[in-house]
């Protein structure tokens, strides 16, 4: 019989040039090349903000892949802090 995963899940908001570019796109496409669940969607600072849920080392790459994933892009910080797990299915723009 398989361990349960251990998910935790994190907040992240990203700064920068990452509306109008396709990032909230990107950002599904890598969480669910991942196996990553939660959302994303704008805010109306301009940045961008994510809950993402999954195993602690998916998210550690998860988050260094949000920095350089999308050309179109330009990311000048990401901020992320923990989240309660929720166990969520899928990911969603938001």
């Amino acid at each position: 019989m398989d361990a349960p995963r251990a998910l935790t899940r994190r907040y992240v908001r990203v700064r920068g040039r990452v509306q109008g570019v396709g990032y909230r796109w990107f950002v599904r496409t890598l969480a669910e090349a991942m196996g990553l669940t939660g959302w994303v969607r704008n805010r109306e600072d301009g940045s961008v903000e994510a809950e993402v849920e999954g195993e602690p080392q998916a998210l550690d790459e998860f988050v260094r892949r949000l920095k350089d994933g999308n050309p179109a892009a330009g990311v000048d910080a990401i901020e992320w802090s923990k989240a309660a797990p929720q166990g969520g299915r899928g990911f969603e723009i938001r």
